[in-house]
């Protein structure tokens, strides 16, 4: 009996310093002024199959409070690989292109900083 709970706190640890399976190891911010927001928001949502299938695991919608249609968006990818990927897709430059994204945005690659 003392061996099998042995075992289950031994098991119980090494399972809280796990991460869960999705979780994300990279966070892509694109930050770009649009025409419209509802009109972006709107191909947005219309492109979550296709951003899905290009690796993002979480994604979040900001927008300054002075200008609605100065727009920051983050993506969570489980790979710096996969991250560059999607930037560089054309399937994303042709939906941005739709929705209305005026100029070039701004985008860059972050981690989790360790303590």
């Amino acid at each position: 009996m003392r061996s099998l709970i042995l075992v289950c706190a031994v098991l119980l640890g090494l399972a809280a310093t796990l991460q869960p399976a999705a979780a994300a190891e990279v966070r892509v911010y694109v930050r770009h002024e649009v025409n419209d927001y509802a009109a972006w928001r709107k191909v947005y949502n219309e492109f979550n199959a296709t951003r899905r299938k290009l690796g993002v695991i979480n994604q979040a919608v900001y927008r300054t409070v002075d200008n609605g249609n100065d727009i920051t968006v983050i993506h969570d990818f489980k790979s710096i690989e996969q991250a560059k990927a999607f930037v560089a897709s054309p399937d994303l430059k042709a939906a941005m292109d739709k929705a209305g994204v005026k100029g070039t945005p701004q985008i860059w690659f972050t981690t989790r900083a360790t303590r």
